[in-house]
Protein backbone atom coordinates (compact mmCIF):
# COMPACT_ATOMS: atom_id res chain seq x y z
CA UNK A 1 0.00 0.00 0.00
CA UNK A 2 2.75 2.48 0.92
CA UNK A 3 4.44 1.88 -2.43
CA UNK A 4 1.23 2.45 -4.32
CA UNK A 5 0.56 5.66 -2.45
CA UNK A 6 3.97 7.05 -3.37
CA UNK A 7 2.98 7.30 -7.03
CA UNK A 8 2.34 10.83 -8.25
CA UNK A 9 -0.85 9.87 -10.11
CA UNK A 10 -3.03 8.56 -7.32
CA UNK A 11 -6.69 9.04 -6.43
CA UNK A 12 -7.18 6.92 -3.33
CA UNK A 13 -7.21 7.50 0.38
CA UNK A 14 -4.04 5.76 1.54
CA UNK A 15 -2.66 5.14 5.03
CA UNK A 16 0.91 6.38 5.30
CA UNK A 17 2.02 5.76 8.84
CA UNK A 18 0.56 4.93 12.22
CA UNK A 19 1.88 3.89 15.57
CA UNK A 20 -0.71 1.30 16.50
CA UNK A 21 -3.55 -0.65 14.93
CA UNK A 22 -5.97 1.51 12.98
CA UNK A 23 -9.52 1.60 14.28
CA UNK A 24 -12.69 3.04 12.88
CA UNK A 25 -13.05 6.74 13.50
CA UNK A 26 -16.50 7.68 14.86
CA UNK A 27 -18.28 10.34 12.84
CA UNK A 28 -18.61 13.44 15.06
CA UNK A 29 -21.92 15.16 15.55
CA UNK A 30 -22.94 16.83 12.33
CA UNK A 31 -20.93 14.38 10.20
CA UNK A 32 -22.17 11.86 7.69
CA UNK A 33 -21.93 10.90 4.05
CA UNK A 34 -22.37 13.51 1.36
CA UNK A 35 -24.10 12.63 -1.90
CA UNK A 36 -22.86 15.77 -3.60
CA UNK A 37 -20.22 15.57 -6.30
CA UNK A 38 -16.75 16.87 -5.60
CA UNK A 39 -17.16 19.56 -8.24
CA UNK A 40 -19.78 21.41 -6.21
CA UNK A 41 -17.18 22.34 -3.62
CA UNK A 42 -15.48 24.44 -6.26
CA UNK A 43 -18.40 25.62 -8.38
CA UNK A 44 -21.39 26.29 -6.12
CA UNK A 45 -22.17 29.92 -5.24
CA UNK A 46 -21.04 31.36 -1.94
CA UNK A 47 -23.32 31.53 1.06
CA UNK A 48 -24.52 35.12 1.32
CA UNK A 49 -23.90 35.02 5.07
CA UNK A 50 -20.17 34.72 4.45
CA UNK A 51 -17.77 37.07 2.70
CA UNK A 52 -14.10 36.93 1.79
CA UNK A 53 -13.43 39.27 4.71
CA UNK A 54 -15.11 36.99 7.27
CA UNK A 55 -14.39 33.49 5.91
CA UNK A 56 -11.18 33.04 7.91
CA UNK A 57 -12.78 33.89 11.26
CA UNK A 58 -12.90 30.87 13.57
CA UNK A 59 -13.91 29.85 17.09
CA UNK A 60 -12.09 31.64 19.88
CA UNK A 61 -10.38 29.18 22.26
CA UNK A 62 -11.63 31.33 25.13
CA UNK A 63 -15.26 31.02 24.04
CA UNK A 64 -15.83 27.41 25.09
CA UNK A 65 -14.35 23.99 25.78
CA UNK A 66 -11.03 22.94 24.26
CA UNK A 67 -11.27 19.47 25.76
CA UNK A 68 -14.72 18.14 24.85
CA UNK A 69 -15.95 14.95 23.14
CA UNK A 70 -13.87 15.24 19.94
CA UNK A 71 -10.62 15.86 21.81
CA UNK A 72 -11.43 13.09 24.30
CA UNK A 73 -11.94 10.62 21.43
CA UNK A 74 -8.47 11.42 20.15
CA UNK A 75 -6.95 10.97 23.60
CA UNK A 76 -8.77 7.66 24.13
CA UNK A 77 -7.58 6.40 20.75
CA UNK A 78 -4.02 7.46 21.51
CA UNK A 79 -3.30 8.94 18.10
CA UNK A 80 -4.37 11.79 15.85
CA UNK A 81 -5.71 10.81 12.39
CA UNK A 82 -4.85 13.49 9.84
CA UNK A 83 -5.39 13.84 6.10
CA UNK A 84 -2.27 15.19 4.42
CA UNK A 85 -0.40 15.26 1.13
CA UNK A 86 2.85 13.41 0.58
CA UNK A 87 3.61 14.90 -2.84
CA UNK A 88 3.68 18.66 -2.15
CA UNK A 89 7.34 19.58 -1.81
CA UNK A 90 8.00 21.93 1.15
CA UNK A 91 4.46 21.41 2.53
CA UNK A 92 3.76 17.70 2.90
CA UNK A 93 6.22 15.34 1.22
CA UNK A 94 8.21 12.18 1.80
CA UNK A 95 11.76 13.28 2.66
CA UNK A 96 14.06 10.98 0.63
CA UNK A 97 16.83 11.37 3.20
CA UNK A 98 14.76 10.09 6.12
CA UNK A 99 11.78 8.35 4.53
CA UNK A 100 9.51 10.36 6.83
CA UNK A 101 6.87 12.94 6.04
CA UNK A 102 8.10 16.52 6.34
CA UNK A 103 7.15 20.07 5.44
CA UNK A 104 5.37 23.17 6.70
CA UNK A 105 1.99 21.43 7.05
CA UNK A 106 3.55 18.42 8.78
CA UNK A 107 5.19 20.71 11.36
CA UNK A 108 1.70 22.00 12.25
CA UNK A 109 0.33 18.45 12.55
CA UNK A 110 3.15 17.54 14.93
CA UNK A 111 2.48 20.63 17.06
CA UNK A 112 -1.19 19.65 17.37
CA UNK A 113 -0.29 16.06 18.33
CA UNK A 114 2.20 17.32 20.90
CA UNK A 115 -0.44 19.50 22.51
CA UNK A 116 -3.26 16.95 22.59
CA UNK A 117 -1.30 13.71 23.13
CA UNK A 118 2.03 14.91 24.54
CA UNK A 119 3.94 13.33 21.64
CA UNK A 120 4.41 14.82 18.14
CA UNK A 121 4.82 11.33 16.71
CA UNK A 122 1.41 10.00 17.72
CA UNK A 123 -0.11 10.64 14.31
CA UNK A 124 -1.70 8.35 11.74
CA UNK A 125 -1.25 10.06 8.37
CA UNK A 126 -3.62 9.40 5.48
CA UNK A 127 -3.03 10.70 1.97
CA UNK A 128 -6.10 12.59 0.82
CA UNK A 129 -6.48 13.75 -2.80
CA UNK A 130 -7.53 17.38 -3.20
CA UNK A 131 -11.06 16.49 -4.29
CA UNK A 132 -11.61 14.16 -1.30
CA UNK A 133 -10.54 16.46 1.53
CA UNK A 134 -14.02 17.58 2.55
CA UNK A 135 -15.57 14.12 2.37
CA UNK A 136 -12.71 12.68 4.45
CA UNK A 137 -13.61 15.13 7.25
CA UNK A 138 -17.39 14.84 6.92
CA UNK A 139 -17.36 11.03 6.79
CA UNK A 140 -15.14 10.74 9.88
CA UNK A 141 -12.18 9.16 8.10
CA UNK A 142 -9.88 11.75 9.66
CA UNK A 143 -9.93 14.06 12.66
CA UNK A 144 -8.70 16.88 10.46
CA UNK A 145 -7.11 17.75 7.14
CA UNK A 146 -3.88 19.77 7.09
CA UNK A 147 -3.17 20.01 3.39
CA UNK A 148 -2.74 23.56 2.02
CA UNK A 149 -6.54 23.86 2.14
CA UNK A 150 -7.92 27.30 1.39
CA UNK A 151 -10.69 28.66 3.59
CA UNK A 152 -13.71 29.92 1.66
CA UNK A 153 -17.41 30.41 2.22
CA UNK A 154 -18.55 27.42 0.19
CA UNK A 155 -16.33 25.01 2.08
CA UNK A 156 -17.46 26.43 5.41
CA UNK A 157 -20.89 24.96 4.72
CA UNK A 158 -19.33 21.50 4.98
CA UNK A 159 -16.37 21.71 7.36
CA UNK A 160 -15.15 23.92 10.20
CA UNK A 161 -11.83 25.71 9.79
CA UNK A 162 -9.19 26.86 12.19
CA UNK A 163 -7.86 30.39 11.93
CA UNK A 164 -5.60 30.95 8.92
CA UNK A 165 -2.05 29.70 9.31
CA UNK A 166 -0.74 30.89 5.91
CA UNK A 167 -1.77 33.29 3.14
CA UNK A 168 -1.34 32.21 -0.48
CA UNK A 169 -2.97 33.01 -3.84
CA UNK A 170 -3.73 31.41 -7.19
CA UNK A 171 -1.01 31.98 -9.81
CA UNK A 172 0.19 30.47 -13.08
CA UNK A 173 3.19 28.15 -13.31
CA UNK A 174 4.65 27.78 -16.81
CA UNK A 175 7.86 26.71 -18.57
CA UNK A 176 10.48 29.44 -18.66
CA UNK A 177 10.52 29.27 -22.47
CA UNK A 178 6.74 29.70 -22.68
CA UNK A 179 5.01 32.84 -24.02
CA UNK A 180 2.46 32.61 -21.19
CA UNK A 181 2.66 35.76 -19.07
CA UNK A 182 0.10 35.07 -16.32
CA UNK A 183 -3.60 34.54 -15.72
CA UNK A 184 -4.53 36.54 -18.80
CA UNK A 185 -5.27 36.19 -22.52
CA UNK A 186 -1.85 34.64 -23.10
CA UNK A 187 -3.62 31.42 -21.99
CA UNK A 188 -5.92 31.47 -25.06
CA UNK A 189 -5.69 28.15 -26.87
CA UNK A 190 -3.43 26.69 -24.16
CA UNK A 191 -4.01 23.66 -21.95
CA UNK A 192 -4.12 24.55 -18.25
CA UNK A 193 -4.04 22.00 -15.44
CA UNK A 194 -5.49 22.34 -11.95
CA UNK A 195 -6.69 20.02 -9.20
CA UNK A 196 -10.28 18.85 -9.13
CA UNK A 197 -12.17 20.42 -6.22
CA UNK A 198 -9.62 23.23 -5.85
CA UNK A 199 -10.17 26.96 -5.80
CA UNK A 200 -8.13 27.01 -9.02
CA UNK A 201 -10.89 25.01 -10.68
CA UNK A 202 -13.47 27.55 -9.49
CA UNK A 203 -11.46 30.45 -10.92
CA UNK A 204 -11.03 28.70 -14.29
CA UNK A 205 -14.75 27.93 -14.41
CA UNK A 206 -15.45 31.64 -13.98
CA UNK A 207 -12.82 32.76 -16.50
CA UNK A 208 -10.53 30.44 -18.46
CA UNK A 209 -9.10 33.15 -20.75
CA UNK A 210 -9.74 30.81 -23.69
CA UNK A 211 -7.76 27.90 -22.24
CA UNK A 212 -8.89 24.29 -22.12
CA UNK A 213 -8.85 22.91 -18.58
CA UNK A 214 -7.39 19.58 -17.46
CA UNK A 215 -8.46 18.36 -14.00
CA UNK A 216 -6.41 15.95 -11.86
CA UNK A 217 -6.87 14.51 -8.40
CA UNK A 218 -3.58 15.73 -6.92
CA UNK A 219 -1.89 19.01 -7.73
CA UNK A 220 1.54 17.44 -8.29
CA UNK A 221 0.00 15.47 -11.17
CA UNK A 222 -0.20 18.80 -13.00
CA UNK A 223 3.58 19.21 -12.81
CA UNK A 224 4.00 15.70 -14.21
CA UNK A 225 1.68 16.51 -17.11
CA UNK A 226 3.54 19.78 -17.71
CA UNK A 227 6.86 17.94 -17.83
CA UNK A 228 5.38 15.41 -20.27
CA UNK A 229 4.16 18.21 -22.54
CA UNK A 230 0.52 17.24 -22.11
CA UNK A 231 -0.45 20.64 -20.65
CA UNK A 232 1.04 24.10 -21.20
CA UNK A 233 0.62 25.60 -17.73
CA UNK A 234 -0.48 24.90 -14.18
CA UNK A 235 -2.88 27.08 -12.16
CA UNK A 236 -2.55 26.58 -8.43
CA UNK A 237 -1.71 28.29 -5.15
CA UNK A 238 1.58 30.17 -5.50
CA UNK A 239 2.76 28.48 -2.30
CA UNK A 240 2.37 25.05 -3.91
CA UNK A 241 3.73 26.26 -7.23
CA UNK A 242 6.86 27.57 -5.48
CA UNK A 243 7.53 24.03 -4.27
CA UNK A 244 7.03 22.67 -7.78
CA UNK A 245 9.38 25.29 -9.22
CA UNK A 246 11.96 24.25 -6.63
CA UNK A 247 11.69 20.69 -7.95
CA UNK A 248 11.97 21.67 -11.62
CA UNK A 249 14.24 24.59 -12.60
CA UNK A 250 12.67 24.67 -16.09
CA UNK A 251 9.42 26.19 -14.76
CA UNK A 252 8.58 29.41 -12.92
CA UNK A 253 5.70 31.48 -11.60
CA UNK A 254 4.44 34.13 -14.02
CA UNK A 255 2.19 37.14 -13.57
CA UNK A 256 0.78 37.96 -10.16
CA UNK A 257 -1.52 36.09 -7.81
CA UNK A 258 -5.19 36.59 -8.62
CA UNK A 259 -6.85 35.46 -5.39
CA UNK A 260 -6.27 35.53 -1.63
CA UNK A 261 -6.07 32.00 -0.23
CA UNK A 262 -5.87 31.69 3.57
CA UNK A 263 -4.93 28.13 4.53
CA UNK A 264 -6.69 26.54 7.50
CA UNK A 265 -7.00 23.21 9.29
CA UNK A 266 -10.33 21.59 8.28
CA UNK A 267 -12.36 19.72 10.91
CA UNK A 268 -15.87 18.39 11.38
CA UNK A 269 -18.64 20.91 11.95
CA UNK A 270 -19.73 18.84 14.96
CA UNK A 271 -16.38 19.16 16.75
CA UNK A 272 -16.21 22.74 18.09
CA UNK A 273 -13.99 21.72 21.00
CA UNK A 274 -11.39 20.39 18.56
CA UNK A 275 -11.58 23.57 16.48
CA UNK A 276 -10.96 25.67 19.59
CA UNK A 277 -8.12 23.35 20.67
CA UNK A 278 -6.40 23.65 17.29
CA UNK A 279 -6.81 27.44 17.39
CA UNK A 280 -5.22 27.41 20.85
CA UNK A 281 -2.28 25.45 19.42
CA UNK A 282 -1.97 27.86 16.50
CA UNK A 283 -1.98 30.85 18.87
CA UNK A 284 1.01 29.37 20.69
CA UNK A 285 2.63 28.37 17.38
CA UNK A 286 2.53 31.98 16.15
CA UNK A 287 3.77 33.49 19.42
CA UNK A 288 7.36 34.62 19.87
CA UNK A 289 7.97 36.91 16.92
CA UNK A 290 11.05 35.95 14.92
CA UNK A 291 11.68 33.05 17.31
CA UNK A 292 8.20 31.57 17.05
CA UNK A 293 7.72 27.97 15.90
CA UNK A 294 5.87 29.39 12.86
CA UNK A 295 8.86 31.49 11.80
CA UNK A 296 11.25 28.63 12.41
CA UNK A 297 9.18 26.39 10.14
CA UNK A 298 8.90 29.17 7.53
CA UNK A 299 12.68 29.63 7.48
CA UNK A 300 13.22 25.88 7.21
CA UNK A 301 10.80 25.19 4.36
CA UNK A 302 9.54 28.29 2.60
CA UNK A 303 11.84 31.31 2.91
CA UNK A 304 14.03 30.39 -0.06
CA UNK A 305 11.07 30.08 -2.46
CA UNK A 306 8.66 32.58 -0.84
CA UNK A 307 10.96 35.27 0.59
CA UNK A 308 9.95 38.41 2.40
CA UNK A 309 7.26 37.05 4.73
CA UNK A 310 7.80 38.64 8.13
CA UNK A 311 5.25 36.73 10.16
CA UNK A 312 2.12 34.58 10.20
CA UNK A 313 -1.37 35.88 9.42
CA UNK A 314 -3.10 37.30 12.46
CA UNK A 315 -6.06 35.23 13.72
CA UNK A 316 -9.62 36.52 13.60
CA UNK A 317 -12.28 35.01 15.81
CA UNK A 318 -16.05 34.79 15.65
Amino acid sequence: MAGACALALTAVLCPLHHHDAAGALPVPEGGGNSAATHARYASAPRDTGCTDATAAASLDPASGSTDGPAVERIKARGRLIVGVDQNSYLWGFRDPATGRLAGFDIDIVRAIAQDILGDPGKVQYLTVPTADRIDAVKDGKVDMVVRTMSINCQREKDVAFSTAYFEAGQQVLAPKKSAITGFDDSLKGKRVCTARGSTGQAELQDESHGASVTLVDNQLDCLVLLQLGRVDAVFTDNALAAGQAAQDPQVHLVGSKVTDEPYGVAMNLGAPDLVRRVNQVLDAYRAGGANSPWMHSYRTWLAAQLPGITGPPQPTYT
